[in-house]
């Protein structure tokens, strides 16, 4: 649990999904599922806050988004935690999946987005739509299911505002960190959080955080793209296995 839990923190900091190390990890040593989903929040969450610091340190952060999203995210995404009783994450899991695959097609046949910025998207009204879809959207699905939630952020803040995929993810560890703790606060209240477990793998998510945060900002966007592609496929194939495997 402790080596996943140092990947996850990797593949979060580039570009989202470290949950598809993470969770099978804590669901094969015999962790409840619900047990899994709180613990995996609680370890992720520091993570991704820290990776966040260091994107900060190095990459321009528009405040004026991350704030706003970053505050409707922890709201949204709590009250998607509260839901997830009441909406089967199963009845999502086929739409997230063509989505995935839509991403997917559409980084491969544009090998050029998100390599350079495009300044002549950053109006009002995109950062508005980017703060709705974002804090609101986004932040509600991590607190049902949240497969894919730090790529599906990466994804919008390139699109809608034309960031960059290092500024993209920069942004969104900002954001994930917000769903993260919407999210715990909702599993920690119902007593869901293994602390001490969640504490050590805490540690190694961590460091597996900084590494990848300083790689993406070493090797740049395309480095970035094609670890996004590779997250992308494994989390098809994970959804897809889950859902006709009966």
């Amino acid at each position: 649990m402790l080596v996943a839990a140092t990947g996850a923190g990797w593949v979060d900091a580039v570009v989202g999904g470290g949950g598809l190390l993470q969770l099978p990890a804590l669901l094969l040593a015999g962790v409840s599922p619900v047990h899994a989903l709180a613990t995996n929040k609680f370890a992720s969450i520091f993570g991704t806050a820290s990776a966040a610091v260091t994107f900060a340190r190095t990459t321009k952060i528009d405040r004026r988004v991350a704030v706003p999203a970053g505050l409707s995210a922890v709201a949204f995404a709590g009250l998607g935690a509260v839901s997830a009783t009441v909406i089967s994450p199963d009845a999502l899991a086929p739409l997230v999946m063509a989505v995935l695959i839509g991403v997917a097609l559409f980084v491969t046949l544009r090998p050029a987005f998100g390599t350079h910025l495009r300044l002549q998207l950053r109006t009002r009204a995109r950062a508005l739509a980017v703060i709705a879809v974002t804090g609101v959207g986004i932040a509600f699905y991590d607190g049902i299911l949240g497969p894919g939630t730090g790529t599906f952020l990466v994804i919008a803040f390139t699109t809608i505002l034309g960031m960059d995929f290092v500024g993209g993810s920069a942004h969104s560890k900002i954001i994930n960190s917000c769903t993260n703790l919407g999210a715990l606060l909702v599993f920690a209240s119902q007593g869901h959080v293994l602390w001490l477990l969640g504490l050590a793998m805490a540690v190694c998510n961590v460091a597996g955080a900084q590494l990848g945060a300083r790689m993406a900002l070493r090797r740049g966007a395309g480095f970035v793209r094609v670890v996004l592609l590779c997250v992308v496929v494994a989390l098809v194939a994970k959804l897809g296995y889950e859902q006709f495997s009966g």
